[in-house]
């Protein structure tokens, strides 16, 4: 199944019925003098004028890496959502002003059966077009497909309101069109400023999905040689490319050319099961050794009193140079890291004075 051409065939299909919506409803927000059924019809615009963005940042994103752009077009998807919602956002702020006009100043709206047909069927077609755009969009990882099956489904429920206002003027003679304009308005504000949000969070470089990291880790686990896997950084350059580093614990007596064997397995292996590019780096494990265990466990003790202190790993004593190495994660919102490494490696070479201590501080990337 070709992604690029099921995204474009959905974007069509948005956009065809978007495009009936808007003509039925400002027709009848026009006729009936419905300030609500308007916007609600702008709303079904901006939608159709998304999906066309959606097409055309999906055509450029899709184009293969060349030398100038060696890990590919994919993040253009990213800057395509923005562009939804620079389109959404000021039509928030204008559906804003004039229903908040409307409500000061309000004018009696005139329904027909007809129109409430149509804001019925209405409501009906965007439910369904929004939970199949939404599905698509997971099935094909592309997040403004799920973006604008959201906006369809919540498109759907303001319409209903709309419905609401209507059947509410025509049995109480109470005009609600101005209220309803405002909450209108800032749902299509909230929708744009999320889609927003999202998009840039991916362009500065988001934390990995702690799901998929957990999945990925334990895959890499299963080959009886990883004592443990560590480090997973991953990229995403576009909703399908994802590159990145995993460091994995081997016993320090495997050869090189049992290691070169290992990691290619690996590395083939993930690609074919998540479709990830994964670089393999290696921490050496000792061997079994009573003294560099008690150095471990003891090592394992101290970093317990320090909450802040996520995970030790990389752990290796290099009984030549009698260095010992390891690395520790420490939690983001810690203030005092330095003085973390500081206090463990001076506590740690009072208790082995022969030793020198190197301490990497890793950032929690991964979960």
């Amino acid at each position: 199944m070709n992604r690029e051409k099921e995204i474009v065939k959905i974007s069509v299909i948005g956009i065809f019925v978007n495009a009936v919506l808007v003509v039925f409803k400002l027709a009848v927000g026009f006729l009936s003098n419905s300030i609500a059924i308007i916007l609600d019809g702008v709303n079904n615009l901006t939608d159709a004028l998304s999906s066309v963005v959606t097409i055309i940042g999906t055509k450029l994103a899709g184009r293969a890496p060349d030398k100038k752009h060696p890990y590919g077009y994919g993040k253009l998807e990213y800057v395509s959502s923005i562009t939804v919602a620079v389109i959404i956002l000021p039509a928030g702020l204008t559906a804003f002003r004039e229903s908040f006009d409307k409500m000061l100043h309000p004018a009696e709206a005139n329904y027909s059966a007809i129109s409430l047909v149509i804001i019925t069927v209405a409501a009906v077609v965007k439910l369904l077009l929004g939970r199949y755009v939404k599905a698509a969009g997971k099935i094909h990882h592309s997040e403004s497909l799920i973006a604008s099956g959201t906006d369809s489904m919540m498109d759907s429920a303001i319409s209903l309101s709309t419905l609401a206002a209507a059947v509410i003027s025509m049995t109480c003679s109470v005009s609600i069109e101005g209220i309803l304009g405002v909450v209108i308005s800032v749902f299509i504000f909230k929708a744009g400023i999320e889609i927003l949000l999202e998009s840039l969070g991916n362009i500065i470089g988001a934390r990995v999905d702690s799901k998929l990291s957990a999945e990925l880790k334990e895959f890499i686990c299963k080959n009886p040689a990883v004592l443990g896997a560590y480090d997973l950084s991953l990229h995403q350059y576009g909703p399908e490319r994802l590159i990145g580093s995993v460091h994995i614990e081997l016993p320090d007596d495997m050869t090189a050319r049992e290691i070169h064997g290992l990691t290619r397995q690996i590395t083939e292996e993930v690609y074919k099961t998540f479709g990830i590019v994964l670089t393999v780096g290696i921490y050496a494990s000792n061997t079994v050794n009573e003294v560099f265990a008690e150095m471990k466990r003891a090592l394992s003790e101290l970093i317990g009193e320090y909450p802040e202190v996520l995970q030790m790993h990389g752990f290796y004593v290099d009984t030549e140079k009698m260095l010992v190495y390891f690395d520790l994660i420490i939690d983001f919102k810690a203030k005092n890291r330095a003085e973390i490494e500081n206090d463990i490696i001076r506590r740690m070479k009072e208790r082995f004075a022969e030793y020198e201590f190197i301490m990497v501080l890793d950032s929690d990337v991964s979960d």
